[in-house]
């Protein structure tokens, strides 16, 4: 009996963490083909280039796909979407998979989901169901209404993809696949850790408190990242701690906030502020895992910092609505705010480990359901 073909497409850093453990599952499953294609901000290197990362870990991908077009804008990512789409047409019709696995909700895996739907393959989801602020609320659940089977996170993103018309034989809830690489990680720091990850400014000395900022633009808000990047780095030259700063994202507005990060960094030379382009998923686990605070707007931190119990200030709406454990405090973007917040949640110190978004076992969930389940390609609203 010929192993069921299982296309999985790697398109940006935070996407590679949320489903590694299911690549490791399907590559080590013996009725399962892995068919994995790395594309968009995951081949660039100024966003890290994932690609070199997803191949020192063992997954060899099987095609790649150039689609990001310049200019973080809402026009080079609509037609970085429609490229997307057209390339992986190309890639799906010459690999034939069986079924087509995309993760939550950016607009690379929007093209994803088009291509695989309109070509007839099955298509998983992973992370739908959930609320946030932003235009991934409208692709989320635009996917979720593409696709074929469901991996929801959390038991109310379950319940939020029946309600929207899903056949409720087609919802798994399995957890979040980023929470199997939290729940299995090493998170001790080797002394060395900070020196060895590069990046400009000054390496942070693991074991002294230091900051995590990791703020992307928001693209519903479109034109205002500059304005806002400026409010987190005031609270953070403020708070004059030893701060680990990640570079943002391929959305709109990410040359706002890079442009907001450099005149930053040119003009007042900080020497508390390492500004690293990537880390590797389970190096990134250990620096949320052993800063006083997370600063920014990633789900990172709801996710894998409810998990770790990562003391974190969030900014902004691009998380508005999303399901947070106790360890998130939300406020606006005013650096006022941000630093009484910051100085806040230090203060308070770690939380008590959250299972909101998994218990470290969803990769193997998922994996399994994609080997037994019996997708059907049509789709009917299914109100119960």
């Amino acid at each position: 009996m010929a192993r069921r073909k299982v296309c999985v497409v790697v398109n940006s850093r935070a996407n590679y963490g949320r489903i590694k453990s299911v690549l490791r599952g399907i590559q080590n499953h013996p009725d399962l083909e892995l068919q994995l294609i790395a594309g968009a901000s995951a081949l660039l290197y100024r966003f890290g280039k994932v690609v070199d990362i997803v191949r020192a870990d063992g997954f060899e991908p099987v095609s790649t796909v150039y689609s990001i077009l310049e200019g973080e804008n809402p026009t080079t990512m609509a037609k970085s979407t429609g490229v997307g789409i057209m390339e992986l047409a190309t890639q799906f019709e010459n690999l034939r998979p069986d079924i087509a696995l995309t993760v939550a909700d950016r607009f690379e895996t929007m093209a994803t989901a088009i291509a695989a739907s309109y070509m007839n393959i099955p298509l998983a989801h992973t992370q739908g169901g959930e609320v946030t602020g932003n235009i991934d609320e409208s692709v989320r659940h635009a996917i979720t209404k593409l696709a074929h089977i469901h991996f929801p996170a959390t038991d109310k993103s379950a319940e939020n993809i029946i309600r929207m018309g899903e056949d409720p034989a087609t919802v798994f809830m399995t957890g979040c696949p980023a929470i199997d690489l939290a729940a299995e990680t090493d998170t001790r720091l080797p002394d060395d850790f900070f020196v060895s990850h590069g990046g400009v400014g000054s390496p942070v000395t693991p074991g002294k408190p230091y900051l995590v900022v990791l703020q992307h633009p928001v693209t519903t808000e479109f034109g205002s990242g500059l304005k806002q990047v400026r409010q987190t780095l005031e609270a953070v030259r403020r708070l004059k701690m030893p701060t680990i700063w990640l570079w943002p994202n391929v959305d709109a507005g990410s040359d706002d906030v890079s442009k907001g990060l450099r005149e930053f960094r040119e003009r007042e030379r900080p020497d508390y502020i390492q500004f690293v382009r990537n880390f590797p998923p389970e190096e990134y686990i250990k620096v949320m895992a052993n800063c006083a605070c997370q600063i920014g707007n990633s789900s990172s931190a709801i996710r894998e910092g409810s998990f770790l119990g990562t003391p974190a200030v969030n900014i902004g709406i691009r998380q508005s609505g999303r399901e947070m454990a106790g360890n998130i405090t939300t406020v606006d973007f005013d650096a006022d705010r941000i630093e009484a917040a910051v100085r806040s949640q230090i203060a308070h110190g770690r939380y008590p480990s959250s299972h909101l978004y998994g218990d470290g076992r969803a990769g193997e969930r998922i994996t399994e359901h994609l080997a037994t389940c019996q997708p059907n390609i049509i789709k009917r609203l299914n109100y119960v």
